[in-house]
């Protein structure tokens, strides 16, 4: 193993045992996910050097991954079998589609911006996860088409939860994410599980997660 290599190893491994296990991460096979992906190839190459640093890295314009810690305890809640299919929204640049599909037996990533889901599609491609592929789309609307999901995985913040994400879950199914309504200091991670046509859905801890774009509500008419 190349020295680079060796330090982003020990960058990893100091991510679990400082960063997740010390805040109720537990679940082995999260924390084997998260040690088995490389987040520096997924982050510009000025920031690989911080790349297991516990905030949200920008990899372009209004674009973020998800702290490590918010991400695994997402995952952890979301409880993924390996048969699982998922639906990864707004993965940016690949890092959180990646973890994902070393979970569940196939993620779908479902990307807005064009260069992003050509870059995460390359360095996932590199890394060879065959069972991510990554579709370029609005955020919003989901995937319908590929679903229905087990798992929905929100690779950022919104303001509120699209009754279309919702509705795209399978029985049983759950939805992770974390909800910050516009112009709101911190938001809060959730949960949402379908059974049936009903929805339930509990906050789990706060989460300063920057927003995914093209879920804003409309401005409203002002008399």
């Amino acid at each position: 193993m190349a020295s680079a290599d060796r330090l982003y190893a020990e960058a990893r491994r100091q991510m679990v045992l400082t960063q997740l296990l010390p805040s109720k991460v537990i679940d082995e096979r999260v924390i084997a996910a998260m040690q088995m992906v490389p987040r520096e190839e997924f982050v510009p190459k000025a920031y690989r050097g911080v790349a297991y640093m516990d905030e949200d890295i920008a990899v372009s314009s209004g674009r973020w991954l998800m702290e490590p810690l918010v991400l695994a305890r997402l995952l952890q809640e979301a409880d993924i079998s390996d048969s699982d299919v998922a639906l990864a929204v707004g993965p940016a640049s690949g890092y959180d589609l990646a973890v994902l599909a070393g979970l569940a037996s196939t993620a779908i990533g479902l990307e807005s911006d064009a260069a992003l889901a050509a870059s995460a599609s390359q360095t996932l491609a590199k890394l060879g996860l065959d069972n991510a592929p990554v579709i370029e789309g609005p955020l919003a609307a989901g995937l319908a088409k590929q679903g229905p999901y087990d798992v929905i995985l929100l690779c950022g913040a919104v303001p509120e939860i699209p009754d279309a994400l919702k509705q795209q879950l399978a029985e049983g199914g759950r939805l992770v994410g974390v909800v910050r309504p516009a112009g709101a200091p911190i938001g809060r991670a959730v949960y949402v599980k379908r059974t049936g046509n009903s929805f339930a859905e509990r906050e789990i801890f706060d989460a300063g997660t920057h927003p995914l774009p093209g879920f804003e509500r409309p401005a409203g008419f002002v008399f």
